[in-house]
């Protein structure tokens, strides 16, 4: 029934998702539900709908991510989303995922050791002080539009962009961070998501 649920998703987001990444995400989904849940890294409210609040909004962005080989960083990344999601169903592509805080990061490595993740490599390290240049930035719950790209924009590389997930009462005309170009990407069927903003030096 789950497999069949996530095949449903992945057909409204235009998705194609393999039978071995579905029973990734859902070891991933359970990891969530017994132990970032109980520890507060996401509200106990959300539990009955980590999948479509947490996992699914996660990867609607797999499409807007760029070319196999690019590296990817998820700022702030609290207990792996959107970038644990996002490297299962993106495995051609590298990803860091960046916290300062230890439970998070510790939780994290735990992730990624038992899913086997290959492609993902933790970073305990304030955003700030990362020096890698990165093709693409991921900014879930890290902070408003101008301040997401303030602190991506000196770790993108030239033709780089950030990747913010938006409220759902964003506008374009005000929440645009000066200097910067965006477009705005809608997924259908998820009714309490906001767009996936892109944004890039003009």
């Amino acid at each position: 029934m789950k497999h069949e649920a996530w095949g449903r998703w992945a057909e409204l987001l235009e998705l194609t998702i393999t039978p071995d990444q579905v029973s990734t995400l859902e070891r991933y989904e359970t990891l969530l539900s017994e132990r970032a849940v109980p520890f507060g890294m996401v509200a106990s409210g959300d539990r009955e709908q980590l999948r479509e609040r947490h996992l699914v909004d996660s990867v609607r962005a797999a499409g807007l991510l760029g070319a196999s080989g690019e590296i990817v960083a998820d700022l702030g990344t609290g207990a792996g989303l959107p970038g644990i999601p996002l490297s299962i169903v993106r495995p051609d592509l590298r990803f860091h995922l960046v916290d300062v805080r230890r439970k998070r990061v510790a939780f994290v490595e735990l992730v990624v050791d038992t899913l086997g993740l290959r492609n993902v490599v933790v970073v305990q390290r304030p955003i700030e002080r990362l020096a890698t240049s990165f093709d693409v930035c991921l900014a879930r719950a890290l902070a408003d539009p101008s301040r997401a790209w303030e602190m991506a924009e000196p770790r993108l590389s030239a033709t780089g962009k950030l990747l913010y997930w938006a409220g759902r009462g964003f506008r374009a005309a005000g929440g645009r961070p000066e200097g910067v170009h965006i477009s705005v990407s809608v997924s259908a069927g998820l009714a309490d998501a906001g767009p996936v903003v892109i944004m890039t030096r003009q």
